[in-house]
C-alpha cells in the first residue's frame, strides 16, 4: 500500500509517497502535476525496490517558499532527501520538468547517482541552442515565454483552472482517455492548494533568469563546455509529443558520456506514464535488471 509521509530536506519540507523496500528509486514528476503522475508506477516498482515520489517543492502538499525554484536548488532538494531517508544512492526518474531536475541532479550528484531515466524532458544546458536553431520547437514552446509576465498567468490559471487542466492535459494526449474527469479534478484539487500555481510558474520564470542561468552554467561546466552525465541513461519520449521535438530528443545523446538509449514510443503524446503505462513500466524494470517474469 502506499505511505504518504513528510520530511526535512534543504531546509523546507516535502510531501512524498512511497511503497515497497530495496534500492532506491526516486520518481520526479511535473508540470502541472504532483506524486499522483506515477500512479501506474509506483505498484510496480515497489515490487522490487522502495519507490519515493516527492511532491517538489511548491506542489500540492510541500512547502511553497517564495524562492529556491532555480534547478541547482531544486536538485539540492532531491539530494538531501535521498541523505534524509538514509540512502548514498538512487535510481532517478524524470518527466517534463521533473526530468530537467533529474538532468541538472546527475551533473550536481554523480556520485549519489545509479542510473538516471528521462521522459520527455530536456536538457537544461541544451535547451537554450534548441531553441534558437529549431523554430518548430520555439513555436512549440510559446508557453514559457508567456509564463515570464508576472501577476497575470497566475490569475488567468486561477480563474479558468477547469478548463486550463483540461488543456493541459487531455490537449497534450494523443490517448486522451487517460484523463477522465475524476483525474482531472484531482489535478485542479492539488492546484487550488494556496501558492501553488504560482509556484509552478516560478519553476519557468527562473529557468531563464539571466543571473540564475549564468550562475548554474559556470557552477557546472568544466573547460569550459557542459558536464557530460556519466550516470547510464535511458530517454523514452512520446513519438506524438506536442510540447518537445524529435529534435531535441535526438540532440540528448550528446550530453551523456555513460551508455545512452533513447526510445520512442508510439500512439503516445507528452505524458508518457500516463498515456502508455504497460510500456515505461517495462522499459523501467529491464533498465533496472529486473525482467517481467521476476516481477
Amino acid at each position: 500500500m502506499i505511505q504518504h509521509h513528510f520530511i526535512q530536506a534543504n531546509r523546507i519540507r516535502l510531501h512524498y509517497v512511497t511503497q515497497g523496500e530495496g534500492d532506491l528509486v526516486v520518481l520526479l514528476h511535473g508540470f502541472p502535476e504532483f506524486w499522483y503522475s506515477w500512479r501506474y508506477q509506483i505498484p510496480v516498482l515497489a515490487r522490487n525496490f522502495k519507490v519515493v515520489v516527492p511532491d517538489l517543492r511548491g506542489y500540492n502538499q510541500s512547502d511553497k517558499p517564495a524562492t529556491g525554484y532555480d534547478l541547482t536548488t531544486l536538485a539540492s532538494d532531491i539530494n538531501s532527501l535521498i541523505e534524509n531517508l538514509g540512502y548514498k544512492r538512487a535510481h532517478i526518474v524524470g518527466h517534463d520538468f521533473g526530468g530537467a531536475i533529474a538532468w541538472r541532479f546527475a551533473q550536481k550528484f554523480p556520485h549519489m547517482l545509479n542510473r538516471l531515466v528521462i521522459l520527455s524532458a530536456p536538457h537544461p544546458s541544451r535547451f537554450a541552442a534548441n531553441l534558437i536553431q529549431d523554430l518548430n520547437q520555439l513555436r512549440r514552446s510559446w508557453y514559457i515565454l508567456a509564463f515570464q509576465v508576472p501577476g497575470l498567468p497566475e490569475w488567468l490559471i486561477q480563474q479558468n483552472l477547469k478548463n486550463f487542466v483540461q488543456t493541459v492535459f487531455r490537449g497534450l494526449a494523443v490517448r486522451k482517455g487517460v484523463f477522465t474527469r475524476e483525474t482531472s479534478a484531482i489535478y485542479e484539487a492539488a492546484l487550488r492548494q494556496p501558492g501553488a500555481i504560482a509556484s509552478a510558474l516560478n519553476y519557468y520564470r527562473q529557468l531563464f533568469s539571466p543571473l540564475i542561468w549564468i550562475s548554474d552554467t559556470w557552477s557546472m561546466t568544466t573547460s569550459g563546455s557542459p558536464q557530460l552525465i556519466t550516470a547510464p541513461t535511458l530517454v523514452l519520449w512520446g513519438e506524438e509529443d506536442a510540447v518537445l521535438s524529435r529534435r531535441v530528443a535526438e540532440d540528448l545523446r550528446h550530453a551523456v558520456s555513460a551508455s545512452f538509449e533513447l526510445k520512442f514510443l508510439p500512439n503516445c503524446g507528452h505524458w508518457i506514464q500516463q498515456e502508455s503505462p504497460q510500456t515505461v513500466n517495462r522499459e523501467l524494470l529491464a533498465f533496472f535488471g529486473m525482467s517481467e517474469e521476476e516481477n
